[in-house]
């Protein structure tokens, strides 16, 4: 009998415990600021981006290195743009959606850093020169910082947005809140 209990005793303490799943999606609001960079940056001038976005990112706490997939759309309005030829005010759409890496950097397995690249679709309400066009199409490219906190996920972003287009080229600091959940 003491043998059954001993081997019961050995084979609980051995056994290993399952990493949790954190959640693998989230759906939230998004705002930031954002100005044309380079020589974009008078014709498009400074303002701000509101919008929302979702994310699917499954992962297992005892992993440092995941992958995710997100799709933003963000409303914004450009103030002192040199391209608004109707008052001074450029209203643009930004929807973009990219794929990319999580990487945690420490032990806490609440916080990640993140690395995304794809592709985005830029509409302004008025021409943009050079190429006198409302409508581009463009790489975008983020780096940023998730953390899980009380059900939500909170994120602070980076984006560069039309790499390699013809359209305008756009860095926005965006700050987003979501729910998660399966």
């Amino acid at each position: 009998m003491r043998i059954l209990v001993g081997a019961a005793l050995v084979t609980l303490a051995t056994t290993t415990a399952a990493a949790e799943p954190l959640p693998p999606g989230s759906l939230g609001a998004i705002a930031g600021a954002a100005a044309g960079t380079g020589v974009d940056a008078n014709r498009l001038g400074f303002g701000y981006q509101i919008g929302g976005q979702a994310a699917w990112q499954p992962m297992l706490t005892e992993r440092r290195i995941g992958w995710a997939a997100r799709w933003t759309v963000a409303f914004g309005t450009m103030l002192g743009a040199g391209a608004a030829s109707v008052g001074d005010t450029l209203k643009t759409l930004h929807m973009d959606l990219t794929l990319g890496a999580r990487v945690r950097p420490g032990v806490d397995p609440s916080r990640y850093i993140t690395f995304r690249a794809g592709a985005e679709l830029l509409r302004t309400n008025q021409l943009i020169p050079p190429s006198m066009k409302r409508a581009f199409v463009g790489g975008v490219a983020s780096i940023g910082i998730d953390q899980y906190a009380y059900g939500f996920l909170f994120n602070v972003d980076v984006r560069v947005s039309q790499i390699a287009s013809n359209g305008p080229t756009v860095i926005a600091l965006m700050f987003g809140a979501g729910k998660t959940g399966p």
